[in-house]
């Protein structure tokens, strides 16, 4: 299960409460990104293509033992490499192999554009009004309302930029994905069971 979610929508969230109740492991960017680091890739083994997609591997397998673990305390940062291309590519190839695996929910900006359509996965986009979700982003990392306006339309920004540069899509559109939840109205548990069911069939 792929969940792509903008900022302040709740994704994040939404994909935790799935996970939890069907039993499936969590992965998303920072995950990936901690794993990569606690198997002891640097920033040298993601640049050159051939040695990342056979690092990969070591990726998957820190994700499996400590996938949880990998995903709390602080934010993982390695300089600037962390918004590199090169960073991002092997989050994609991470997240295209732990979607090959299955038993995943998987939560990344982008998630449901790298795996492929079919009855074997569901690709769901949890978002909500720019104006709800600045009031999230407000509240939850202190800022004024035009500061959090501010974060969520350059957040915004660089999700369209991303899609277009690793996945060739100019406008996303709500059938892309198979599932569309939007939190204005609805709470982040309710999100969570509106996906866990349409996951169950």
């Amino acid at each position: 299960m792929c969940i792509s979610h903008t900022t302040g929508a709740g994704g994040e969230e939404v994909g935790r409460l799935v996970a939890e109740r069907l039993g499936f492991l969590y992965v998303d960017d920072e995950i990936v990104a901690r794993a990569a680091a606690k198997g002891g890739i640097g920033p040298e083994d993601v640049v050159d293509e051939e040695r990342r997609k056979s690092l990969v591997a070591r990726v998957l397998e820190a994700i499996a033992q400590g996938g949880s673990e990998l995903g709390s305390g602080v934010p993982l940062r390695i300089g600037d490499e962390l918004n590199s291309d090169d960073v991002r590519a092997l989050i994609r190839e991470t997240i295209e192999r732990t979607a090959a695996r299955g038993n995943a929910v998987i939560v990344a900006h982008a998630a449901s554009y790298a795996v492929t359509p079919g009855p074997e996965s569901l690709r769901v986009l949890v978002t909500a009004s720019l104006h709800v979700r600045g009031a999230r982003v407000a509240d939850a990392q202190e800022l004024d309302q035009p500061q959090a306006a501010r974060t969520v339309k350059d957040s915004d920004a660089g999700r369209r930029d991303y899609l277009r540069r690793f996945y060739d899509v100019d406008n996303e559109l709500p059938t892309h994905y198979d599932l569309v939840v939007n939190t204005d109205v609805l709470s982040v548990q309710q999100a969570a069971e509106l996906v866990s069911q349409a996951a169950a069939r």
